[in-house]
C-alpha cells in the first residue's frame, strides 16, 4: 500500500459519506519508523505526522522541520507529566489528554509558554483496565474541567478495542463529542479507518499501510 492509495481510499470514503473532499485529515504514523522512510514521504509532499513518544520525535523532528518548514506533527501516545514542557514545544496537537493532574499541568505550561498545541481528550470507550482514557461515564465531566482551565480542546479521540466491532466505538465518539459542542474526531486506523470517515472522523491516524511493518 502507499500514500497515495491510502489518500484515494479516503477520498472515496469521503465521498461515499457525502462528506466534503478534503474534510478528513490523515496522519501518517511515522513512530520507530527509520528516518529514511519518513524522508520519503515527506518528498511525496505530505506534512502531517503522528508520533507516539516525546523523546522520538524530539530526536527526529527538529531536524525535519528545518527542511519542510510547513510540517506538523502530532503526539498520539500516551503523555507523562514529566514530558510536558518538551511536547508543548515540540507537538502542533495532542491526541491523548485523558486525566485531570495532566489537564491541569498542560494549563500551567500553556501559561508559561505562551502557546499551545492543538488537543484532543482521549476516551477509553471500551472501558479496558489496560488502557488510558476516560470512561464514557465521566466524559461530559472531565470536557468541562478542560475547558474550564482554558484547554484548547477541539476533539475527542479512540482506540477501540481490538477485539469488537470499531464502528459501535466511533459512533459512541461522536455522540460524546456533538454533546459537548466538538467537531473534532481522531479516530480510524491502518484497519478501519474508512469506517471511522463514514462515522465523522476528521482525523484517521495509519503508519504501516504507509510506511511499511515497523522494525522494533
Amino acid at each position: 500500500m502507499s500514500l497515495s492509495e491510502i489518500k484515494t481510499r479516503i477520498r472515496n470514503a469521503e465521498e461515499l459519506a457525502g462528506r466534503q473532499a478534503g474534510s478528513v485529515q490523515l496522519i501518517a504514523v511515522s513512530k520507530v519508523q527509520p528516518n529514511a522512510r519518513v524522508q520519503a514521504v515527506l518528498e511525496q509532499g505530505h506534512r502531517l505526522f503522528g508520533e507516539n513518544k516525546v523523546q522520538e520525535a524530539q530526536g527526529k523532528w527538529p531536524m525535519f522541520k528545518e527542511q519542510f518548514a510547513d510540517v506538523q506533527v502530532h503526539l498520539i501516545g500516551p503523555l507523562q507529566t514529566n514530558k510536558i514542557k518538551s511536547a508543548i514545544e515540540l507537538f502542533d496537537a495532542i491526541h491523548t489528554v485523558d486525566r485531570p493532574k495532566l489537564a491541569r499541568k498542560l494549563a500551567t505550561e500553556i501559561q508559561a509558554q505562551g502557546k499551545s498545541p492543538d488537543m484532543f481528550i482521549q476516551i477509553n470507550t471500551g472501558e479496558e483496565p489496560q488502557k488510558a482514557g476516560v470512561s464514557p461515564a465521566d466524559a461530559d465531566t472531565f470536557i468541562q474541567e478542560c475547558q474550564d482551565l482554558d484547554l484548547p480542546i477541539i476533539g475527542l479521540m479512540v482506540i477501540p478495542p481490538v477485539n469488537e466491532e470499531p464502528s459501535l466505538h466511533f459512533a459512541l465518539l461522536r455522540k460524546i463529542a456533538e454533546r459537548n459542542g466538538l467537531t473534532g474526531l481522531s479516530m480510524g486506523m491502518s484497519s478501519d479507518f474508512e469506517r471511522a470517515v463514514a462515522l465523522g472522523a476528521t482525523h484517521v491516524r495509519v503508519g504501516s499501510a504507509i510506511f511499511g511493518e515497523r522494525d522494533y
